[in-house]
């Protein structure tokens, strides 16, 4: 699967108090830039999405702010159960992996109900995870505002607006407490609209049969599955108020694709052949020509493999990184450092 380069953002302070309200008229936000819009999940070269969705992103000590706009010309809701399958309506979701490592990442869904769907992946479902549904985002603020009439067929709408504000305390995992972003990191982060297509039928909507939903995505995976977070966004925190300072763009990315290349050859691989490669050129892999000073590894483990390569970073210090066979992802401090627990 080609890479598609992630959308990039970054992510400035809040100038002030913000009222979550979902009307998205409070003046720190009138600073906060948009995201791109959104485009199919698959990329770019699909048809455009029929309605408009763009997103924003603050933060402050205590909370990480995201709004969305979604251009609807016919508001609906019908899911009242928190935690229940949101997507079923069209909504709006969030996808964030702090650390980047494709591994114990969460999620959260909602929809024109403001109801809510929040849970904790330890990994992606192609690698054997499961949703834990059970998982909560400890102090989780959320508002909608509906430019329209919820579930009235007789009219047309214009819009909704998403206020969501995630406790830095609430990122808990398994294995513990996440710590808040201090000014520069980067996490990867996506946003996803599902659309329903639906006719109206005797006043009521019902969904058009035997017809899949739209996704619609900030950055897109390059296929019809939003958990891929190495195709998320990468969102840059800033101590500054918006627009004070620019994107980094990292050496890394290149290479984690290239890294996450090899994982997908192996999956091919092992699925063929019972066993997993024990060579780059059992798979057929050649780094990039602009990267060939980099320098990649493949070596056999107990639980399956991993993979490695050293990164070149100019005149800074060379980079390492490694891939194992469940897709976790993660710097080293040396080229031959075995996978951490």
């Amino acid at each position: 699967m080609k890479a598609i380069k992630p959308r990039e953002y970054v992510c400035g302070i809040a100038a002030g108090p913000i009222k979550l309200d979902g009307k998205l008229d409070d003046a720190s936000w009138d600073s906060a830039p948009w995201t791109e819009d959104f485009v199919d999940i698959e990329g770019l070269e699909k048809p455009q999405p029929r309605f408009r969705t763009r997103a924003k992103m603050l933060w402050d000590k205590e909370y990480f702010y995201i709004a969305a706009e979604l251009a609807e010309p016919h508001l609906q809701g019908t899911i009242s159960q928190h935690d229940a399958v949101i997507f079923q309506d069209n909504d709006f979701e969030v996808f964030i992996d702090p650390n980047g490592d494709n591994h114990e990442y969460f999620e959260l869904e909602l929809n024109a109900l403001n109801t809510t769907w929040d849970l904790f992946m330890p990994r992606p479902y192609k690698d054997a995870g499961g949703a834990d549904n059970s998982w909560e985002f400890a102090g989780l603020k959320t508002a909608v505002y509906l430019n329209g009439t919820l579930n009235d067929p007789s009219d047309q709408d214009t819009s909704w607006s998403v206020e969501v504000a995630i406790p830095w305390t609430s990122f808990v995992t398994p294995s513990g407490k996440i710590a808040a972003p201090i000014s520069g990191d980067q996490w990867r982060v996506d946003f996803s609209r599902v659309q329903w297509r639906f006719n109206i039928v005797d006043g009521k909507y019902q969904k058009v049969p035997k017809t899949k939903e739209d996704n619609w995505v900030w950055s897109p995976q390059g296929i019809v599955d939003m958990h891929r977070p190495e195709r998320w966004g990468v969102v840059q925190f800033s101590s500054e108020l918006p627009g004070k300072i620019p994107f980094e763009s990292k050496p890394s990315i290149a290479s984690r694709d290239l890294l996450m290349e090899i994982y997908h050859k192996q999956r091919t691989y092992q699925a063929k052949n019972g066993t997993w490669a024990k060579s780059l050129a059992d798979l057929n892999f050649s780094a990039a020509a602009g990267l060939l000073a980099d320098q990649f590894f493949l070596v056999g483990t107990e639980s399956g493999y991993q993979a490695s390569a050293i990164v070149a970073n100019g005149e800074k210090p060379k980079e390492f990184w490694s891939v194992r066979q469940d897709s976790r992802i993660w710097q080293s401090v040396e080229s031959n450092q075995i996978e951490p627990a």
